[in-house]
């Protein structure tokens, strides 16, 4: 627009991961989840979608989110300080179901879903790339004997 690079602030990332929760959500719930005023919430929306990073809205299926065809936890170690940083990045990947901070030799686990494994390469990959990712290591779930959903 104006030569400027542009950015995703805490905000911003928090708005697309309430759109990615419930992409219908008012305005009104989304400011009050936001702390926000419903102006500022439409002039975001309206900016990210300007700037090409909201390109579409969709329906998610209840047989969509029931299980994913490849799923798999990623382990991470996190250089420094910045664990909070990659995990608002990770809570903002479509195929990330779930972000788990824990103790031991790995500082967080993620829960990844996708429905190829092409497609899940490309989520570790894009992972891995994150800035702090010291190393990680992915195991793929074959089975599931017991969920609490």
């Amino acid at each position: 627009m104006n030569g400027k690079t542009f950015e995703m602030d805490d905000i911003d990332r928090k708005l697309i991961s309430a759109l990615r929760h419930d992409a219908r959500a008012s305005l009104s719930d989304l400011a009050l989840g936001l702390g926000v005023s419903r102006t500022t919430v439409r002039g975001r929306i309206e900016r990210l979608r300007q700037r090409g990073e909201i390109v579409g809205f969709s329906v998610v299926l209840r047989g969509d989110t029931a299980r994913d065809p490849v799923r798999g936890l990623m382990m991470l170690g996190i250089e420094g300080r910045g664990a909070d940083r990659i995990i608002r990045q990770l809570n903002g990947l479509s195929a990330v179901r779930a972000t788990h901070t824990t103790n031991g030799r790995w500082d967080v686990i993620v829960e990844v879903g996708t429905p190829t494994l092409e497609e899940l390469d490309q989520v570790l990959g894009q992972i891995r790339r994150f800035d702090g990712i010291a190393h990680s290591e992915t195991s793929l779930l074959l089975n599931t004997r017991k969920s609490g959903s």
